[in-house]
């Protein structure tokens, strides 16, 4: 440690037996399918060995990641979208193998987060550099179905409502604005509510944002003081049933003063559940993918996975 900083030591590693699983109908690589051989091309200039493996058919990703891994894969990397990347990362979950991202996808919100951007061979080019890092994960546990885990952040509420809402052409068509699209469209509406209940209290909210990253759709700062290297969750809940109230919400995200905003309420917690109120039906989504609805139960899974990130992203939040 020098001046109060860590200093991580620079070391290039190389990959011998990289199994690259990627989604061909992920919004960057369905525009521009040369993108894929671009970073392929990336990776064996620095010396790595890939061997391809395209998704099958949705929710089959994770189960190619663990034969990947039975066949000795050395490191796993997932290149897709933001959902692509939660079902490669459920197969590598509790396993020793590294995993690591390429952004194929529309947001490309992990990605963004850690500072490796949007560009999919200068994020290639740069792998060897990566500092694999064992953090935690979040789990969602809900009634009748298997538990799901979860990278980035969960969002119950009007969030989910919004993933719900974007049709798939409209978002193939023009990306993020698909799902401003869709919110708009939640504008007048009544909304529904959840009882969250953490060690510490319950409280009832209409949007509950669950998160591990401060980076939210790409464009927004909402859970402002978490990371990927916390042992916990960022908690952000907003209240009421009007949707009109998320105006003034919406002003508070965009200024970054949200956590001023009367009925705004922020928590750091491992463990939540979520209860419907009324028996109302309230929708889960999981790194941009739905789940379901509530009752829930969301809580940190500690050192679940070996992620390369890059130094300057350990370095900051170490």
């Amino acid at each position: 440690m020098v001046d109060g900083c860590i200093k991580i030591k620079f070391v290039i590693t190389t990959y011998k037996n990289i199994a690259l699983i990627y989604n061909p109908f992920a919004g960057r690589l369905q525009r521009r399918p040369e993108r894929l051989q671009e970073a392929v091309a990336a990776l064996q200039r620095a010396g790595h060995g890939v061997n391809l493996f395209p998704t099958k058919a949705p929710g089959s990703a994770g189960q190619q990641a663990l034969e990947a891994i039975a066949d000795g894969a050395d490191l796993i990397l997932a290149c897709g979208g933001d959902g692509t990347i939660n079902e490669v990362a459920g197969g590598v979950i509790g396993t020793p193998v590294p995993f690591a991202i390429l952004p194929g996808g529309t947001a490309n919100v992990l990605s963004m987060e850690t500072g490796q951007g949007s560009n999919m061979a200068k994020t290639a080019a740069g792998l060897s550099s990566l500092v694999p890092k064992r953090i935690s994960v979040g789990r969602l546990q809900m009634n009748g179905q298997p538990d799901r885990h979860f990278l980035m952040m969960l969002g119950a509420g009007l969030d989910a409502k919004v993933v719900a809402a974007v049709r798939p052409a409209v978002k193939r068509k023009l990306g993020k604005v698909a799902y401003w699209i869709a919110g708009l469209m939640q504008t007048g509406k009544t909304l529904e509510e959840s009882y969250v209940t953490t060690p510490t209290g319950e409280h009832k909210a209409s949007f509950i944002l669950v998160s591990r990253i401060r980076n939210y759709g790409g464009d927004l700062e909402i859970a402002r003081n978490v990371t990927l290297l916390d042992d916990d969750f960022e908690v952000v809940l907003f209240e009421g049933t009007n949707s009109l109230r998320y105006l003034p919400y919406f002003a508070g995200v965009i200024t970054k003063q949200h956590r001023h905003v009367p009925g705004v309420k922020i928590l750091r917690t491992a463990q939540l559940d979520l209860k419907p109120v009324h028996g109302k039906q309230m929708l889960v989504q999981a790194d941009g993918e739905l789940m379901g609805a509530v009752p829930a139960r969301i809580e940190i899974v500690p050192a679940a996975i070996t992620l390369l990130l890059p130094q300057h992203y350990v370095q900051r939040h170490s």
